[in-house]
């Protein structure tokens, strides 16, 4: 993480919490969650990205299931935003700290070809399922069950949409 990030963090303020996990836990967890709302964001924009600009004769199929995606995501946004706050936070969700923190790669802005699209995005959403994964870990490490368990439903919700699209790059036809 950047230094400035690092000190930003520092000085936020924890707000108090009758939550039964220690303020150590819950730093570590509110640190965690903020990570991957940047990348969620972040990914739920290059869903967007592929939805609104895909070319070529499946189109339609892939204009929705790329807006889907992009449904998908920001339903996970929420979640994981509200769970920071939840354990005395601050969510972290500018556009100026989606693009410091982001674990993505940039998409391509100069792609139109639907496979070129399913490629990027299916990456985009392989990376952010990873990060996902290690969470679940890190969160249940911390002692919190319940930021395990959210991740735990996201990286469901990845895998399958993940799965989705790839398979639109995976016939041999």
């Amino acid at each position: 993480m950047p230094t400035e990030l690092k000190e930003q963090a520092s000085k936020s303020t924890m707000h108090p919490t009758k939550i039964d996990l220690s303020e150590k836990s819950r730093a570590k967890v509110i640190e965690l969650l903020n990570a991957n709302l940047a990348s969620a964001i972040d990914l739920h924009c290059q869903a967007k990205q592929a939805h609104w600009n895909v070319k070529g004769p499946q189109f339609i199929a892939l204009h929705e299931l790329f807006d889907t995606v992009a449904t998908v995501v920001e339903g996970g946004i929420d979640v994981i935003a509200e769970r920071a706050v939840i354990l005395g936070g601050t969510a972290q969700g500018t556009v100026q700290t989606v693009g410091k923190r982001s674990a993505l790669k940039p998409y391509p802005t100069d792609i139109a070809k639907g496979s070129d699209h399913v490629e990027a995005l299916a990456s985009a959403l392989a990376v952010y399922g990873k990060s996902v994964r290690a969470a679940i870990d890190t969160a249940t490490e911390a002692g919190d069950a319940d930021t395990a368990d959210l991740f735990t439903g996201i990286s469901r919700e990845i895998d399958k949409h993940l799965w989705f699209v790839e398979a639109h790059s995976q016939a041999k036809s």
